[in-house]
This record gives structure tokens, C-alpha cells and sequence, in this order.
């Protein structure tokens, strides 16, 4: 198993760390397996790779580590065994993330001809309303470890609510940049928690490379950012969408799953989620299938995949899909590989068809997705209708945020204005 080859690589490393993150041990390169003490770093020393959490996980018996799961908080912290956080994380001021809902989605099934089990792992019921919550709230473990005392970013919108609402309840200061033409509603739920919000001139790649220059410069001192300096520990809260759709399955693996795909980060820590629950025994260890969804107006991931590349060439965004609009996705190629390897794909749907998606989902399973979930519905309609996607299995659609937050990508409103009459009613044909 893969995750069993990042746990077995030795260096002069020790568990013995100043830093107590759980089973957390070291930082290992995704590129050349070189291992670094955990600290506030995302590239590795030797080949500039990317730097991922390794651990030492429970060993020992499957039904005993089952059994203590469940018997755990009803929310990510549940997963602390398996996060790279302290043991007494849930008795902490935080948020409390995740066991969002998995709608078994059978209107939506029948619309899109799914008949193995179609479900919606809808986390637009996380606090801020988006699955950033789940990794700002490993972010923050991370930042108190190491002593920062202000939570930063670079987002595309619902990071920047989230790191404003964790870092409220945790007591740390938020200074966090977007774009200058973000979604209203993200913009207000973002400045809504006194926190700095910095609106940058420009797409959310120049806001990244901004963050960039600010943590080498004095400026940045003593701030944590969660998509930078702190990444290696704020991508692993992704991994627990996957534990909870397999525990919420009957502690199954589900045979697809189509997930949104904007720096690519969820989708790797999917699979990575994935894989350790099938070493640790938790699921049967059998084939499962990942598909990777982009917007057309920022599908990098997908064309390069389309074209049989391995690398992802940078594009300028432009799609209602914001949340998605990362032109030069830092985890594309793993992407890329992790869709080849599982027998997945990426695919692509213009901002006709998210719209159209949006509205599919809220007429038949009455939820009211963002644009990014819009993309993963109209992606799964594609992949269906293409033959590429198996209908007989069964399916996860990620929806990942909550569709109030993207009002200006929708037209809806009242069938009719009428007088308060029965008369009036009648005339209007209703």
C-alpha cells in the first residue's frame, strides 16, 4: 500500500518531537521521500517537492479502533487518531467540523440514470457553510503548536470565512487576502468576524504569490498561513471527508467518487484518506475510482488530462465557478495521476451547464449548492451520459459549499406578483 510506503521510509528524523501533533512524526517529501521535523515548512530542503504529514498510525485491531471512532465526537475530532492534531483537541475552542450529511440522492439518481446508489456528501453543513472548515480546523492545531499568533490565507472565498470564524473562536488574530471581484456574499462573510479581509488587484494566483513574498518578510512574522506555510498540516482535514463517507456507507468504500478539483489538494487528500482506512483494516481493501471536476473556464486539470499530459500548463481563470478559479493548481499532477491510477478521469462543464446542475440538485434533493457543487453534478451527468462513469455503482458527488454564498451565478424568484385575492391567484394560472 502506498500509505504504508510513506510510514516505512527511516531518516534521523525522531517521533520525539518538541511538537505533540498525535501521530503526526515528520514532514516527508511527496517527490523524493526525504523526511523533515514538523514545523511551519511545505517544501522539502532537497528537492523542493511538496511536504506532506507522515505518521505513525494505530496499529492493532481494526474492530477496537472502529469501535473507538465511533464512540468519538460527532464531527472530524472523531478522526483525531488518524489527524495530525493533539489528543485533546476536542476539548479546545474550535469550530467543531464535519459528519456533515450523505444524502442518498434517488430523485437525483433517476434524473441522471444512476441505479447503483447515488449520494450527495453535502458539506454546506459545516459552520461557515463549506468543507474549509475541516482543514482551517487542522490548520489551527498546527498554528497554536508552533506559536503563531495570527491565521492568514490567500482564498477564493469560503477559506477566508472559514480562517475568520476559527480564528475568532481560538483567540488568534486573521489577517486573509482575496481577490478583488469576489462573490458579495463571500466577501461579507468573510469580514463578518473582525478579522483584516485584503482585497487584492487581480486572480487568486497573484493573491498566492503575494502570500508568498509576506511569509519571508518581517511583516509576516509570527503568522500562520494555512494554504502556505502551514499546508502539509491544513490539506490532511480533507482526508476526513473520506472517513466519513466510508463510515456513513457502513464503513465501505464507496466504487466512484467525483470531487471538485480547484487546487487539487481535496482530491489527492481523498485518496489519501482512502487508502489509509484500507491499511488500517477499516474497509475491505477493493478497487475504487476517483473523477476529478472543473469548470471549463479553469479546467487545467482536465484538459491536461485529455491531452495525455503529465503537466499542467497555468490558465487565466474565468467562470462563475470562484471557489474552483485556480489557474495554476499546485496539486495538478497528483491529480492527474491519482485519476489515471484509480481508473477515474477529469472532466470539464461550462458555466451553462453548472448553472443548469445547480438547479437539478436543488429541484430533486433540495439542496442549494454553491457553483462548485454544480460543477461535480454537471460533471456527473457527463461522465454518465459518456459512458465513462459505471451507473450501476455506487457513486459520492462532493457538494462542498452552500449555494447562498453564490447568489449572483442564479436567476430564481417569485412565478408571480398578484394581489392578496383568490381571484388574483386564479388568474394567474398556478
Amino acid at each position: 500500500m502506498a500509505v504504508q510506503a510513506v510510514e516505512s521510509r527511516t531518516s534521523n528524523v525522531s517521533a520525539d518531537s518538541a511538537v505533540s501533533l498525535g501521530p503526526a512524526v515528520a514532514l516527508s517529501c511527496r517527490e523524493c521521500g526525504e523526511r523533515t521535523p514538523l514545523g511551519p515548512v511545505f517544501a522539502c530542503a532537497a528537492c523542493f517537492g511538496p511536504l506532506e504529514v507522515a505518521y505513525d498510525l494505530p496499529a492493532g485491531d481494526p474492530e477496537a479502533l472502529r469501535a473507538r471512532i465511533e464512540a468519538g465526537p460527532a464531527g472530524i475530532w472523531r478522526y483525531a487518531p488518524l489527524l495530525p492534531v493533539p489528543a485533546d483537541v476536542a476539548e479546545k475552542p474550535n469550530l467543531n467540523p464535519g459528519f456533515t450529511k450523505l444524502v442518498k440522492a434517488d430523485r437525483l439518481a433517476r434524473e441522471l440514470g444512476v441505479t447503483g446508489g447515488l449520494y450527495v456528501k453535502d458539506d454546506s453543513g459545516n459552520p461557515t457553510h463549506s468543507f474549509k472548515d475541516r482543514v482551517v480546523a487542522v490548520a489551527v492545531e498546527a498554528a497554536r503548536a508552533f506559536g503563531f499568533t495570527t491565521l492568514s490565507c490567500s482564498s477564493t472565498g469560503n477559506l477566508a470565512g472559514a480562517v475568520g470564524a476559527a480564528a475568532a473562536r481560538a483567540g488568534l488574530r486573521s489577517c486573509v487576502f482575496i481577490p478583488h471581484d469576489l462573490e458579495a456574499g463571500k466577501v461579507v462573510m468573510a469580514a463578518v468576524y473582525g478579522g483584516d479581509l485584503v482585497a487584492i488587484e487581480g486572480t487568486y494566483d497573484d493573491v498566492n504569490r503575494f502570500c508568498s513574498e509576506l511569509i519571508g518578510d518581517p511583516l509576516g512574522e509570527g503568522w500562520g498561513f494555512v494554504n502556505v506555510n502551514l499546508r502539509p498540516y491544513y490539506a490532511e482535514g480533507s482526508k476526513t471527508l473520506a472517513y466519513e463517507i466510508c463510515e456513513q456507507l457502513g464503513w465501505r468504500l464507496p466504487d466512484q467518487i467525483v470531487v471538485p478539483v480547484a487546487s487539487g489538494s481535496q482530491l489527492t487528500k481523498i485518496d489519501k484518506g482512502l487508502r489509509e482506512l484500507i491499511a488500517l483494516g477499516l474497509v475491505e481493501d477493493r478497487p475504487y475510482q476517483i473523477f476529478g471536476a472543473q469548470a471549463e473556464g479553469c479546467a487545467p486539470v482536465a484538459r491536461a488530462y485529455k491531452a495525455g499530459h503529465d503537466v499542467v500548463r497555468p490558465v487565466k481563470p474565468d467562470t462563475i465557478a470562484k471557489s474552483l478559479a485556480i489557474g495554476n493548481p499546485a496539486d495538478g499532477p497528483y491529480v492527474l495521476d491519482i485519476a489515471r491510477r484509480t481508473g477515474g478521469a477529469v472532466e470539464e462543464v461550462t458555466d451553462a451547464e453548472i448553472v443548469d446542475a445547480i438547479g437539478l440538485l436543488a429541484r430533486t434533493e433540495g439542496i442549494f449548492a454553491e457553483t462548485a457543487g454544480g460543477v461535480t453534478v454537471g460533471v456527473t451527468r457527463k461522465l454518465v451520459e459518456a459512458g465513462v462513469l459505471d451507473p450501476s455503482l455506487t457513486t459520492v458527488v462532493l457538494n462542498t459549499g452552500d449555494g447562498l454564498k453564490t447568489l449572483d451565478a442564479v436567476a430564481a424568484g417569485p412565478r408571480a406578483t398578484i394581489r392578496p385575492s383568490l381571484d388574483a391567484f386564479r388568474a394567474a394560472g398556478l
